[in-house]
């Protein structure tokens, strides 16, 4: 089992700033990438970036140029900072990974392990 944390969440202006950590735990050995997602109220959740451990990122075209995802292994976190926010980037961030072998990508039906959520708020 694995269990993922995340934090950092708060209220910013547009063209903010925040970082958001995802502390892993347990088994985490098995995890091949680690995704982040976002869920705003009455919408699906999306996916916004996908780490590989010790490996490759990638983003969704929404957040590209403004969100960068980084990891420290060591003490098992990863991190998505986030720059140049904007209202539309308003809601409930989420880490997930899935088991190992499981499918990496932006959809959410892949991961099996999820974080409670931290609140993005962008507004002025």
């Amino acid at each position: 089992q694995v269990q993922l944390v995340e934090s950092g969440g708060d209220s910013v202006q547009p063209g903010g700033s925040l970082r958001l950590s995802c502390a892993a735990s347990g088994y985490t050995v098995s995890l091949d990438c680690v995704g982040w997602f976002r869920q705003a109220p009455g919408t699906e959740r999306e996916g916004v970036a996908l780490a590989y451990l010790r490996g490759a990122t990638y983003y969704d075209a929404s957040v590209k140029g403004r969100f960068t995802v980084s990891q420290d292994t060591a003490k098992n976190m990863v991190y998505l900072q986030m720059n140049s926010l904007k209202p539309e980037d308003t809601g409930t961030y989420y880490c997930a990974a899935p088991r190992s072998g499981g499918l990496c990508g932006f959809r959410a039906g892949g991961y099996d392990y999820w974080g409670q959520g931290t609140q993005v708020t962008v507004s002025s």
